[in-house]
């Protein structure tokens, strides 16, 4: 009987123990999540155009590259770099308030001997579940007590696991966990990815414990197998960095199965407000993890990347390829590349394989740039290493020589250095954030010698398909779309050069005038020319097509390291961890091959003047290759494909017109338009939100019908309503008298509004705002004021990005341009 009560009174103890680290635990979430708000509370107040903020100061003008893609995946958008910096800060914040609340809590209800007992008492229950098996019915967050830790103490447990529970959705439970390493860039951070009933949760600098357990990466040893692998994770990783994010699995929009280091062991998620992310698994894990992400979210496929998935042939139903559009001329050069690069593994998350795109100019030192001379431009039927004769030349000695020497022949090739590498993005993109870190970090915690650095365009081209006998680069996205990269605006101290010069913005070629927009829009052009277009499949059967590999390989004088190539390197047979940790380091430095997407040579496109019905169009060209203006090349206009219609904008007491018109969608059945003081609700533009009465309401009703459906009074708070905008089918941002932006909630049910809910009060303007534009494509809004600013805010985080220039007038109209 005695060792019955005993028995009992231990278990009891035992549930005591862990029921009050439980409350404990939930106190600290709880003490956290209120830190961490008032830090975003702060920043609210006091950003630059804040209620407390002084828009008269002088900021430092240190911009970053943000991660978010825009049409054809283009980075285009540039965030003020202290806005990562109070993240940062607030980061370290919220930490150090958790660790001191927990141990002033732990110090006041003297809990030190109850909880050391609790540590070592061990529930039978529990022992009976570990022999059945891990249940992963939900997060185990409390430490195993069998598991040794680097201290006994209770209070010095991972506190850092409260960043997870802050992010759980209610009521949420965790059916699977998994480690991951994160990348991003140059650099990995082990985590634990996390699967919930409607959430995903990506734990960065978390370590999954052989018992299923998550823990920080200072409390717990690293799970990861892969020696190099982890050593890329610990290179540059400082504790304290600990981060969760959720995600829903709605949000997705498509899974790529992908590689890393040339093993097929990763995948990339795109997100539908244009972020992604990059985790690597464990060698069997990649692929379990997709089909449960397909379980949950049954509309996602994978991305396939053979030749069938391109074949010249229709799809079922008639879809067309993007190969028979890109030679239709229905997408661009641009958009094709981009396709290609995607289909091929090629990713902006992992610097070793970063997109690719050709050199397509060869003149970089006319005062005009010429895009009707063949002569402008490079061959594309050649890689960098034959443009010239004598170069050529070089290279086939090489791979001869191999073979004259006896040498190993499974090496011979006649480059054994890449086209694209983390360090050539590092260096392309060095002037700016986050690739300055990156670039430094490659080169031992330093800029290189200025002389060596890419400081001009023509000494880079001469360099890469002239001079440098190890040098033969090809070109990134951004040379093509994003003219910030080649100024210094962060004003980096880049170095001087020998003959004196300091390293600052890149020289540029005479035809752009010292004009980064300039050389980025000639440069385009000269992508989408006619001569680029008539030799570009040229440059995809070197890269991606069937020049790649074999005899055709050697025949174009298009040979690399035997390590640059996936297919000849079976890293899970190699046994020797020295030389599986030297070929992995050799790819990890200088980059690696794409997939191969044909076997066979890439059809050429349409040539100009046929348009995919077969009628003839003339498109005249300036010199310079800029189309002229519409007046002056009548002969280009065409008729409208839309039957003109008279608009349905007709009072009810009237025959006549209201008068202006306030919004104007264009859809494939026509043209929709309504009068001033109303917005057309997307996608299906069915329904109207109207604004603008005495008694500061707004409705909501059908397109072409005067009669209000739902009339809501929660705008009046807000002052009277000038403008409104609404970029998506549940969000409409209004603004008025009161100066202040809202953000509303619009909640449908069966296609029916039900309410209106106030998701964000935007602080920032001094006078009444008078116009509102919103981008869906790069995820922004824009707000014009009497203050005569305006204003950029982000439609995601729904925070201050940005103010422009301010004004000479009040600002009556804005609007954003989704192409550029």
């Amino acid at each position: 009987f005695v060792s019955c009560m005993e028995r009992y009174r231990r278990i009891g103890q035992e549930l005591y123990a862990s029921l009050y680290k439980n409350h404990v635990q939930m106190l600290q979430c709880g003490y956290s999540k209120a830190a961490k708000d008032w830090m975003i509370l702060e920043e609210q107040l006091f950003y630059r155009r804040g209620p407390w903020g002084d828009p008269s100061q002088t900021l430092e003008p240190r911009w970053i590259l943000d991660c978010y893609e825009g049409p054809s995946r283009m980075r285009r958008r540039i965030q003020h770099i202290n806005a990562r910096v109070t993240v940062m800060r607030m980061k370290s914040e919220v930490q150090n308030c958790c660790r001191r609340f927990y141990f002033s809590l732990a110090c006041f209800l003297q809990i030190n001997n109850a909880v050391s007992q609790g540590e070592l008492m061990l529930n039978e229950a529990e022992r009976e579940m570990d022999k059945k098996g891990s249940d992963c019915n939900q997060l185990t967050f409390f430490p195993a007590l069998h598991e040794s830790f680097h201290s006994e103490d209770f209070l010095e447990l991972c506190v850092e696991r409260q960043i997870i529970l802050q992010e759980f959705a209610e009521n949420e439970k965790v059916t699977f966990k998994c480690s991951v390493a994160v990348v991003q860039g140059h650099t990995a951070l082990e985590g634990v990815l996390l699967f919930g009933k409607e959430h995903f949760y990506i734990c960065e600098c978390f370590v999954l414990s052989p018992l299923e357990e998550v823990y920080c990466t200072r409390h717990c040893l690293s799970s990861i197998s892969d020696p190099f692998i982890f050593n890329l994770c610990h290179k540059d990783h400082a504790v304290g960095d600990q981060m969760c994010s959720r995600y829903s699995y709605h949000d997705i929009k498509a899974i790529h199965l992908m590689r890393f280091l040339l093993q097929e062991i990763a995948l990339e998620i795109f997100f539908k407000n244009g972020y992604s992310r990059f985790l690597v698994f464990h060698d069997s894990d990649r692929n379990k993890i997709f089909k449960r992400f397909c379980s949950f979210q049954p509309a996602l496929k994978s991305k396939g990347i053979t030749e069938e998935s391109l074949n010249i042939r229709k799809h079922s139903g008639g879809e067309k390829t993007m190969l028979q559009k890109w030679q239709k001329r229905e997408i661009s050069n641009f958009d094709y590349l981009m396709y290609l690069n995607t289909l091929a593994g090629r990713s902006y998350n992992d610097y070793m394989q970063y997109p690719v795109f050709p050199w397509v100019l060869a003149d970089y030192h006319s005062e005009t740039l010429n895009l009707t001379n063949p002569h402008t431009f490079r061959d594309l039927s050649k890689p960098m290493g034959a443009q010239t004769m004598e170069r050529k030349r070089k290279f086939i000695q090489r791979y001869n020589e191999v073979e004259k020497s006896e040498g190993d022949l499974s090496a011979q090739c006649h480059y054994c250095t890449h086209y694209s590498s983390a360090i050539i993005v590092a260096s392309y993109l060095v002037r700016m954030e986050p690739f300055t870190q990156t670039f430094c970090s490659l080169q031992g915690g330093s800029f290189d010698v200025a002389d060596r650095m890419f400081h001009s365009v023509k000494s880079t081209w001469e360099s890469a398909s002239r001079d440098n006998m190890s040098d033969v680069r090809e070109l990134i996205p951004e040379f093509f779309y994003l003219p910030e990269f080649l100024t210094n605006a962060n004003h980096f101290e880049l170095g001087c050069m020998q003959d004196g010069t300091v390293l600052g913005d890149v020289q540029l070629p005479p035809w752009a005038d010292g004009d980064p927009h300039k050389f980025i829009l000639l440069h385009r052009q000269a992508l989408e020319s006619d001569y680029v277009s008539a030799h570009l499949h040229h440059w995809i059967d070197l890269i991606f097509g069937h020049k790649q590999h074999g005899s055709a390989a050697v025949e174009a004088v298009n040979t690399y390291h035997p390590y640059f190539y996936g297919d000849k390197m079976d890293l899970n047979n190699i046994k020797d961890p020295l030389i599986k940790s030297t070929i992995l380091g050799f790819i990890s430095n200088f980059g690696q091959i794409p997939k191969q997407l044909f076997t066979k040579p890439h059809p050429s496109r349409n040539a100009q003047g046929k348009s995919s019905s077969g009628r003839e169009t003339v498109l005249s060209l300036h010199s310079s290759g800029i189309l002229p203006l519409f007046m002056s090349s009548l002969q280009n206009l065409k008729l409208s494909p839309v039957t003109i219609k008279e608009l349905n904008m007709f009072s009810v007491l009237s025959d006549y017109p209201k008068g202006a018109i306030g919004h104007i969608v264009h859809t494939e059945k026509g043209i929709l338009a309504v009068e001033k003081n109303k917005v057309l609700i997307p996608p299906l533009w069915s329904k109207t939100f109207c604004w603008g009465f005495e008694d500061f309401t707004c409705c909501f009703g059908n397109y072409g019908s005067e009669k209000n459906m739902t009339t809501f009074e929660c705008m009046a708070d807000w002052g009277k309503c000038l403008c409104a905008v609404c970029p998506s089918a549940t969000t409409i941002i209004t603004s008025g008298t009161s100066s202040v932006v809202c953000v509303w909630e619009l909640s449908l049910v069966k296609d029916k509004v039900k309410c209106l809910n106030l998701r964000q009060a935007l602080y920032g303007h001094t006078q009444a705002v008078t116009c509102l534009a919103a981008s869906v494509t790069y995820s922004i809004f824009v707000s014009g004021s009497d203050d005569r600013t305006c204003i950029i805010w982000d439609l995601n985080k729904l925070t201050y990005i940005n103010q422009l220039p301010a004004h000479e007038a009040t600002l009556c109209s804005v609007a954003i341009n989704n192409s550029t």
